[in-house]
């Protein structure tokens, strides 16, 4: 990717954080976002990247444009709303059946959920604290719309709970990668601002999703902030596609029809969106789709208002929806 080109990429983003409505300019709801996640790769150059695999440190790696657009994304969410705690949503927590809320208390561990990497990126630390209250107000929203979810209930988990396998080599609780890594480049190494995660719906539904985060917006009139992680462009069946550089014209299509998507009338936002997962190239772009289906988190808990686009990525897009 050019200098030049870059260069345009974050005039985008600074120009769409900066015109994001403040909590001081007397709005009554924060927004929720979609946002890019990145990998581990976001934290330290790969010394074996070469080949495909170059492209994604590229586009995802310590230098690339998405870990300086993450660098200015936190601190523009605090400064502009100054939140209560943070809900998160991650690709890489689902689950089938209940709905888990963290309630880890005092400090948050991490779960390494990566393998193969190098010792150094299971020594990353990110300090950030629970909070049982803000962990309850999950729950009992998502309680009392359990009707739309067929019978699907919530509940939270502590730490005496093992929520997946760490790539240590044992089970254990934790706020996972998608969480972890962007947040140390968005917040440095801590943040003191509750930090509670929230299960994806296992279905992998659009429409289960977007019921999911459409529950917690009263959140939002709550000064909670709704983040949801993922990505547009997950694959390693073709590394090329990562990179708008060497992507094929069909995954380059299927980006453009998101931002399209997202550009769509409010009232015609949904079904736009809905329409995403048929798309010709979604497939290629996403063999499994758990790292689209946080877009509709973001976009249930934002529906009463506008969508939009806070950076274009390729593969990486950051989104805002009630705005």
């Amino acid at each position: 990717m050019s200098v030049n080109n870059n260069e345009s990429i974050k005039r985008e983003w600074t120009t769409a954080l900066d015109s994001l409505p403040s909590v001081s300019d007397g709005r009554s709801k924060i927004p929720a976002f979609y946002f890019a996640h990145g990998s581990p790769m976001l934290l330290r150059e790969l010394k074996a990247a070469k080949g495909p695999m170059d492209g994604i440190m590229k586009s995802h790696g310590p230098r690339s444009p998405l870990a300086l657009f993450l660098s200015d994304f936190g601190p523009a969410l605090l400064q502009k709303y100054n939140p209560k705690a943070i809900v998160i949503f991650s690709a890489h927590w689902e689950t089938k059946e209940e709905t888990l809320v963290t309630d880890y208390g005092d400090s948050n561990p991490l779960l390494f959920d990566y393998y193969g990497f190098e010792r150094e990126l299971y020594q990353v630390t990110f300090a950030c604290h629970g909070d049982s209250a803000t962990a309850n107000r999950v729950v009992d929203l998502l309680s009392k719309a359990r009707i739309t979810f067929a019978g699907i209930s919530a509940r939270t988990t502590r730490k005496e709970e093992s929520r997946g396998r760490d790539g240590r080599g044992f089970m254990g609780p934790g706020l996972d990668h998608g969480v972890f890594v962007p947040f140390k480049l968005m917040f440095g190494d801590s943040v003191d601002v509750p930090v509670i995660q929230v299960s994806i719906d296992g279905s992998l539904a659009p429409e289960k999703n977007w019921a999911l985060g459409k529950a917690l917006n009263a959140l939002r009139s709550e000064g909670i902030l709704i983040l949801s992680g993922g990505l547009t462009i997950h694959t390693f069946k073709d590394p090329t596609a990562w990179s708008e550089s060497t992507a094929n014209a069909r995954v380059r299509g299927f980006s453009s029809a998101i931002l399209d998507a997202v550009r769509s009338p409010s009232d015609a936002l949904q079904a736009s969106l809905y329409a995403l997962t048929k798309h010709s190239a979604f497939r290629e772009a996403h063999p499994r789709e758990e790292h689209f289906i946080p877009i509709y988190v973001a976009a249930g808990a934002g529906e009463d208002g506008a969508a939009k686009i806070i950076s274009s990525q390729h593969g990486a897009p950051t989104f805002a929806f009630g705005v």
